[in-house]
């Protein structure tokens, strides 16, 4: 326990560090993996499209069945008050960090049993830590994907902290030393282990349709604003194995990524194996979206 940071977090109503706080081994996050998260990005101490967080979290939690236990003003002030929590643990104003917030609520504490128990108090645990930023040379480098079959469940759409499969992908192109796993179903695309997945040709951004074969990532209806603020043709459609190998440009997107460009996958070049001018626009957005926002 010497190895883990004395982070800020906040567990069922108390503050204390990762190293203090405790679930009990009946929880049922711990015994099934029954419960939701969503990771909310903080730019100079301010969340990022908090908003959609929240309405991720919510859907996630509705298919699941498990009432929301705090009011969307309960989630905010809770995630405010870790942000600051965390910028004094580390000796600066909260506007000099960037953080990422961790959000977690699992259907509680009860015997074990696969049946849904009735009138049981949801946990909740909330944490944030530093958000690394990639650095510029490595944005310019890019990074290299390798592919897998899409071996998880036929409900991806849930940000469930069941996460065995995509634990287990995303450790196939780590051990070939990559940055990310993108998988397909079918010979579909659906998305990596961990990030969504935007397939460039002829100028056009392509992404997977939203179903329950994919994780609606937050930064969804951000790629597609950006595109449309850039005047770049968008389309969600089913996208085939051979069109993804076939794309001018690849990019990842995620909470943790923004967005960034796959300059290699399975070993071979992305088009021109170099971040692409469609990346480029993509990002200079981002960075404008996250400079407006509230």
């Amino acid at each position: 326990m010497n190895d883990i940071p004395a982070l800020p977090c906040w567990l069922n109503g108390e503050f204390s560090t990762l190293r203090d706080a405790k679930v009990s081994v009946l929880d049922r996050g711990f015994i099934f993996g029954d419960g939701v998260y969503e990771v909310v990005p903080a730019y100079a101490g301010k969340p990022f499209r908090f908003a959609e967080h929240m309405a991720r979290l919510e859907r996630s939690l509705g298919e699941m069945r498990i009432e929301n236990p705090m009011s969307r003003q309960a989630w905010a002030s809770l995630v405010g008050e870790l942000i600051e929590m965390y910028a004094a643990h580390v000796g600066k104003k909260p506007q000099q960090t960037d953080q990422l917030v961790y959000l977690q609520v699992t259907r509680g504490v009860a015997m074990r049993d696969h049946v849904i128990p009735a009138g049981i108090q949801p946990t909740v645990f909330a944490t944030t830590n530093r958000l690394y930023i990639y650095s510029p040379e490595e944005r310019e480098q890019g990074v290299e994907c390798f592919t897998a079959e899409d071996f998880r469940w036929h409900k991806a759409h849930i940000k469930s902290i069941s996460l065995a499969g995509a634990v287990l992908a995303r450790q196939i192109s780590a051990d070939q030393g990559g940055n990310e796993t993108v998988l397909f179903r079918d010979g579909y695309l659906t998305e990596a282990a961990a990030a969504n997945i935007w397939v460039v040709k002829g100028g056009k951004v392509l992404g997977s349709p939203k179903d329950n074969l994919v994780l609606e990532g937050i930064r969804y209806g951000l790629i597609e604003q950006l595109c449309a603020e850039a005047g770049i043709p968008f389309e969600l459609r089913r996208v085939s194995r051979d069109e993804v190998f076939a794309a001018d440009e690849i990019l990842i997107s995620s909470a943790t990524k923004e967005v960034v460009p796959v300059t290699r996958l399975d070993g071979k070049p992305v088009g021109n194996g170099r971040p692409g001018p469609i990346y480029a626009k993509l990002y200079a957005g981002y960075q404008r979206a996250k400079q407006a926002s509230p």
